[in-house]
């Protein structure tokens, strides 16, 4: 998340840089004489610098503070060999069974900076990478029988591991199959297939063998750090460079967060205000199969590939076209691919700010407006504050000018509207919060010492005293979920939506270089958790994230989704409230507004059709196997094709809007019409459209005495006596 890196300020003073230097000079390894440095890997006297480095810092400083014991070294085997291997494709059973050796010693050998270990089973891995690259391109010589009745199990990361070289050159048959006929639904002829997936397995194994050692010296780091918690990690000096890109957005790019899942490059969050953003036909979860520079370039197979070399292909100038070729979420696990265009383009703040929209509701009596602020993000202009710039630009700064435009259209109240909100300045979490309240504390910071910070409202004055609404989903997070927690704590307005995303943590980078004494250089950087936030109620906002008041019915992101389903998450914890004053919106009346809300979405057919869509795409989601019968697998498609158009037409109807006749095969920015329409007809939005309703029934609500207020017969609405 943006706010992960906070400033050192929440860290306490680590290390006096002369006990570290003869700390390294005392616990370095020399390389063993047994490994042959021409033939294999090996570590070098940097990483094993690192290595002490990385150690230290992690049991003393981390706000965890897990000792680097047998447990860890359990867990650091599970994880290394997962992150070399997560598929069970390469690996056999006996090779498992030869590394348990290393399951309760990874921990003494990482205090000794012993690393051997970690390149001793990357070349195993290498090996029979080899092997089964030669075996997959030996099968493109055969003829593949696609009317017979077999199936491929494409998700093997919880199945066991192969018993031998006869079963897993089994699953390879039918892995090369797969990708043959995969290839073959998406219109290519037989012998292009044939020269793609040689070239495929070909670079596979070029690009593993093209891994350094501090490639390797990297993913046994963060083995290490994964065992301990989600949010620490290790950046080579080569990744350290690319965070800084991300960080300052200084390269053009198309905006979208990407990591690695078995041999794709998987989009992990799409950067508001950016050209992925704007087109709308990339989501979190897609897979990126081929990127093709321009109109008409051809596109380049990239299954298989490095993360950092995908990214590199992605990049490129600004107001250049990048086509990428994607397995959509929603499509299932057998495609078919579609091809989005964009253009790229430096991700500004302009992009990413505020912006507002007014929401007509008719409640029978009368038609209340409701402004609706969205907020992709938490933004702060540094350099131009730092400047002395006066009309820098800021998150708080741009809501409380919205703010002022909406009451001058004369709206009744004001959403919120967080979703896919994924954080950013903490300082500004803070004034957004002091925006809605005469004054008092925000967030509590608890730092790795257990002493306890709070972060006040700056601001004595209020911009804003109306009826108010926090609209939030599952990827509202960090600087969000401070917002969030404290509007629902002060019980200044109503939190809407889904449970968010539930980090709650903090984050500093530490230069390992500027560690050493006299300074060192390529030892990369460590991003350490360091600090937990509490909300003014004492509650953390960690793991169990924001819990709504108005819950929406629809979720579009599960438990596994959320920081609660990252191994080693920090768990939810609480400390002493602060002192604050609450507002007025007791429970009483939220209930009210809860049961009118429930009313409604019972009957409602938008409602249900989102609802289906969600359980289809679990459906979809628990789907481990694919019917390798061409017939049948043409057939599955199309009923899918079929079904998606049919609800989305539906939808459509049910808000008034003509239906579609099919979906584009091509995505671009200029037929992106889903997205567009929502932005020129709310309609399509049926969760903004409820929230607003729901806001409605808190103005209309709250205009009644408590007194008066009294649930139904059928204890389906709130009226007023």
């Amino acid at each position: 998340m943006p706010d992960a890196c906070q400033p050192m300020r929440y860290m306490t003073n680590f290390i006096f840089r002369a006990l570290l230097t003869a700390l390294l000079l005392i616990t370095a390894t020399p390389p063993r004489a047994s490994v042959a440095a021409d033939a294999y890997l090996a570590p070098t006297q940097t990483q094993q610098q690192a290595a002490v480095l990385i150690t230290h810092l992690m049991s003393k400083y981390h706000y965890r503070r897990t000792p680097l014991d047998d447990r860890i070294s359990a867990a650091m085997l599970d994880r290394y060999l997962e992150s070399l291997d997560p598929n069970r494709s390469y690996f056999l059973a006996e090779d498992i069974a030869a590394f348990e050796k290393y399951r309760t010693e990874l921990d003494d050998s990482l205090l000794r900076a012993d690393l051997y270990p970690a390149y001793i089973m990357f070349e195993i891995f290498r090996e029979r990478l080899r092997q089964r690259v030669d075996q997959a391109c030996a099968l493109l010589q055969e003829e593949f029988d696609f009317d017979m009745e077999e199936s491929y199990r494409f998700d093997r990361s919880d199945a066991p591991w192969a018993r031998d070289r006869a079963e897993l050159d089994a699953l390879w048959r039918q892995r090369v199959k797969n990708d043959f006929l995969g290839l073959r639904l998406a219109g290519k002829a037989d012998a292009e297939i044939r020269e793609t997936l040689r070239k495929r397995y070909r670079r596979l194994e070029t690009r593993t063998a093209q891994i350094n050692a501090g490639d390797v010296f990297q993913r046994f780091m963060n083995a290490y750090t994964a065992a301990v918690e989600p949010h620490t990690s290790y950046f080579s000096p080569r990744t350290s460079e690319n965070f800084r890109i991300n960080m300052s957005l200084s390269l053009e790019g198309i905006g979208a967060v990407l990591q690695n899942e078995n041999e794709y490059t998987l989009v992990r969050r799409i950067v508001p205000g950016g050209p992925a953003d704007k087109c709308g036909q990339l989501h979190p979860g897609d897979r990126i199969t081929g990127v093709g520079q321009g109109a008409a370039e051809e596109m380049v197979d990239v299954v298989g590939w490095r993360l950092d070399d995908v990214v590199d292909l992605i990049r490129g100038p600004k107001n250049t076209q990048v086509r990428l070729q994607v397995l959509p979420k929603d499509t299932g696990p057998d495609g078919p691919a579609r091809t989005i265009g964009l253009v790229r383009n430096r991700i500004v703040l302009e992009e990413q700010a505020a912006q507002k929209s007014v929401i007509e509701v008719n409640t029978g009596a009368e038609a209340l407006k409701v402004g609706v602020i969205d907020l992709p993000a938490f933004y702060l202009d540094f350099e131009a504050r730092a400047r002395g710039d006066q009309d820098y630009r800021s998150t708080s700064r741009d809501v409380r000018r919205l703010i002022g435009e909406l009451q001058a259209e004369g709206v009744d109240g004001i959403i919120m509207d967080l979703r896919g909100n994924g954080g950013g300045s903490l300082v500004e979490a803070t004034e957004l919060t002091g925006l809605f309240i005469p004054e008092g504390p925000v967030v509590q910071v608890r730092d790795a010492g257990g002493r306890i910070e709070v972060e006040k409202d700056p601001d004595p004055g209020v911009a804003y005293s109306g009826p108010l609404a926090v609209l939030v989903d599952g990827h509202s997070a960090s600087a969000s979920e401070i917002f969030a927690g404290a509007i629902q704590d002060y019980r200044r307005g109503l939190v809407i939506g889904e449970p968010t995303y539930g980090k709650g943590t903090v984050q500093s980078i530490i230069d390992l270089d500027r560690m050493m004494d006299p300074p060192g250089e390529g030892l990369g950087q460590l991003k350490v958790t360091v600090a937990q936030f509490f909300r003014v109620s004492g509650s953390s906002t960690q793991h169990r994230g924001v819990m709504p008041d108005i819950p929406m019915p629809v979720i579009a992101v599960d438990d596994d989704e959320r920081e609660s389903g990252n191994d080693n998450a920090l768990p939810w914890a609480e400390v002493r409230p602060v002192r604050y004053h609450a507002e007025t919106i007791g429970p009483q009346l939220t209930e009210a507004v809860r049961l009118r809300h429930q009313s409604r979405v019972e009957s409602s057919e938008a409602f249900r059709l989102l609802a289906e869509a969600r359980d289809r795409q679990r459906e979809l989601e628990a789907v481990k196997t694919v019917t390798l019968n061409e017939k049948h697998r043409r057939a599955e498609q199309e009923a899918r094709k079929q079904e998606r158009l049919a609800r989305e037409n539906r939808l459509r109807a049910v808000v008034g809007l003509p239906p579609r006749d099919s979906e584009p095969e091509e995505w671009t920015e200029e037929n992106a019409v889903v997205e567009e329409e929502k932005k020129e007809d709310p309609r399509l939005d049926v969760v903004l459209q409820e929230s607003a309703r729901v806001l409605a029934d808190l103005v209309e609500l709250a205009q009644v005495p408590p007194s008066r207020v009294r649930t139904a017969g059928n204890g389906k609405d709130i009226l007023p006596d």
